[in-house]
C-alpha cells in the first residue's frame, strides 16, 4: 500500500475511448466500439500496477491513452499533477521525456534499416543537447544498465535474439531518464527462460532508478512476479482492483478475476485453485451486453445483472469491485 497522503503520479478520470467504424460501399458505419468505458485509475510513485484481461479488454488502449499516444474521446489524464488531455502537441513534448513505453514485439519496434547506435541516439538527439563524447558515453551507460555489450551499437536489429532486442528496447525507453514506463506485454513474445530475465531486469531498474510502471499482460503468473497492485479489465472497464498479495492469496471477488486465477497453477503447499469456467465463449467486445457486460459469460449471473450496470465500489480498503454478487443493488436503486 502507498503511504497515506501520497499523491498519484498518473491518474485518470472517467477515461473513455471510442473507435468509430469506417463507412464503406454498401456498408453503413456500425456503432462505436468502446475500447475504454469510464476508467478511473491511480498509479503511485515507484509502484508497479499490473493490468490484466483478455485480448480486446482495453489494456493496450489504456496504456497509450495515458501516454497521450492516442487521444481520449472524453475524460482526463493527469501526470505529476498536470492535466495532459488539456495540452497540445507542443506543450506535451517536454513531458515526453518523463513518460515512455516498451512494446510487445521488439522486432517491430525497431527500424531494421537503422543501426542500434542510430536507434538509441534518436531520443537523445530530439530531446537533449548531448553530442560527441557525451552522447557516446550516455549510450554506453544505457547498454551497461540493461546488460548488453558496447559493441551492440554497431549492429542491426536482425542480428539480435528477441531477449537481447527487448533489452535494447528498454535501454531506448530509459534514454531520457523517465519517471513512468508503460510496459505493454513486454515478455509475451519471449521464451519462458528469457521472460524471467527481462522481468528481473525490470525489477532491478525500478529499484535503481525509482521508476513507476504500468505493466500490461494477459499472463497472471507474470503479473504476480512483478506487480504490487493489479487492475482487472473487461470490455473497457476496470472490474476489480487489489494488491497482488491479496489477489493471489485468494481474496479476488469478481467472477471474471476468479476464472482468470483458476487457470494459474500454484506450488504453494496446501493451496488449491478454485476451478471455474466461463458460461459461454468470448463475446464480441464491439457489442457489449446490456447491464453488466460480463453477465452472459458469468457462472453466477442473476437477473439484475442483465439490467443494471454494476458500480466499482470498495468491499474493503483498497479493494473495489464492480459486481452485484458483492455489491447488491437495493430495490429503490434498481427502479431508478
Amino acid at each position: 500500500m502507498n503511504p497515506p497522503g501520497t499523491a498519484p503520479l498518473v491518474e485518470s478520470f472517467d477515461l473513455t475511448k471510442l473507435y468509430f467504424p469506417a463507412k464503406g460501399f454498401l456498408r453503413s458505419a456500425g456503432p462505436p466500439v468502446r475500447a475504454l468505458d469510464g476508467v478511473d485509475m491511480q498509479i503511485y510513485p515507484h509502484e508497479t500496477l499490473g493490468v490484466v484481461g483478455e485480448s480486446g479488454s482495453g489494456k493496450t488502449t489504456l496504456g497509450r491513452v495515458l501516454l497521450q499516444l492516442i487521444p481520449a474521446t472524453s475524460g482526463k489524464v493527469n501526470f505529476a499533477g498536470r492535466e495532459l488531455t488539456a495540452l497540445n502537441r507542443r506543450q506535451l513534448k517536454p513531458l515526453r521525456r518523463d513518460m515512455q513505453i516498451v512494446f510487445q514485439n521488439p522486432y517491430q519496434s525497431f527500424d531494421p534499416r537503422l543501426s542500434l547506435r542510430s536507434a538509441l541516439s534518436e531520443p537523445l538527439r530530439a530531446h537533449t543537447t548531448l553530442q560527441g563524447a557525451e552522447l557516446e558515453g550516455r549510450l554506453f551507460q544505457l547498454l551497461e544498465q540493461v546488460g548488453m555489450p558496447a559493441d551492440a551499437l554497431q549492429r542491426y536489429p536482425h542480428e539480435f535474439s528477441g531477449g537481447q532486442l527487448q533489452r535494447l528496447a528498454v535501454a531506448r525507453a530509459l534514454a531520457l531518464n523517465p519517471k513512468f514506463l508503460v510496459l505493454d506485454e513486454p515478455t509475451s513474445a519471449l521464451d519462458v527462460s528469457v521472460q524471467a530475465q527481462i522481468l528481473n531486469l525490470f525489477r532491478a531498474l525500478q529499484s535503481q532508478l525509482e521508476l513507476t510502471y504500468l505493466f500490461i499482460s494477459h499472463d497472471m503468473g507474470v503479473v504476480e512476479h512483478i506487480s504490487s497492485r493489479v487492475a482487472v479489465m473487461y470490455a473497457g472497464k476496470v472490474v476489480e482492483e487489489l494488491s497482488t498479495e491479496r489477489l493471489f492469496a485468494g481474496e479476488a471477488a469478481h467472477p471474471y478475476t476468479r476464472i482468470l486465477l483458476s487457470t494459474v497453477p500454484t506450488v504453494r503447499p496446501g493451496m488449491k485453485r478454485e476451478q471455474l469456467s466461463f458460461a459461454q465463449s468470448a463475446p464480441d467486445f464491439a457489442m457489449p451486453a446490456e447491464g453488466c457486460s460480463f453477465h452472459p459469460r458469468c457462472p453466477f449471473a442473476m437477473p439484475v445483472c442483465a439490467r443494471v450496470v454494476p458500480e466499482l465500489k470498495e468491499i474493503s480498503a483498497g479493494h473495489p469491485v464492480a459486481c452485484h454478487l458483492v455489491n447488491p443493488v437495493d430495490e429503490a436503486e434498481e427502479d431508478r
